[in-house]
């Protein structure tokens, strides 16, 4: 094999590593607000900002309000349906939430990268007054 071959070679192979790296990417939740487990006095919004870009028309997060005995079992849905990325950040992801009674609240994502991929988690928060 001459040296170009070689070079050439090991071009390519340290490309595809990267692009390999790159195809195996997914969203993650980094951090959100409220946050993950955490107690807050009110919110009207719940945020989460990602690991990666997101596709908004394939974004969502869902909010559960707490159930009569305060508790996140048998609550209603609480967001506004509004669902959206952040227009200076496309990481950012934001839903509107109706009222904040005492209790635990329920947090379910699914997000969808702009490289195609999809990831999904929840987490609960508390209110308390």
């Amino acid at each position: 094999m001459t040296s170009r071959t070689l070079a050439a070679s090991a071009a390519a192979f340290v490309l595809a590593l990267g692009l390999a790296g790159t195809a195996a990417a997914h969203a993650h939740l980094k951090r959100s607000t409220p946050t993950a487990s955490g107690t807050v006095g009110a919110t009207t919004q719940v945020e989460g900002w990602f690991t990666e870009a997101l596709e908004p028309k394939f974004s969502t997060i869902t909010v559960t309000g707490p159930g009569p005995d305060g508790k996140p079992e048998g609550g209603k849905k609480v967001d506004k349906g509004d669902t959206h990325t952040d227009p200076t950040d496309a990481k950012h992801l934001i839903v509107s939430i109706d009222g904040a009674a005492p209790g635990t609240y329920t947090v379910d994502w699914a997000v969808t990268s702009v490289d195609t991929h999809k990831s999904q988690g929840s987490f609960t928060f508390e209110v308390r007054k």
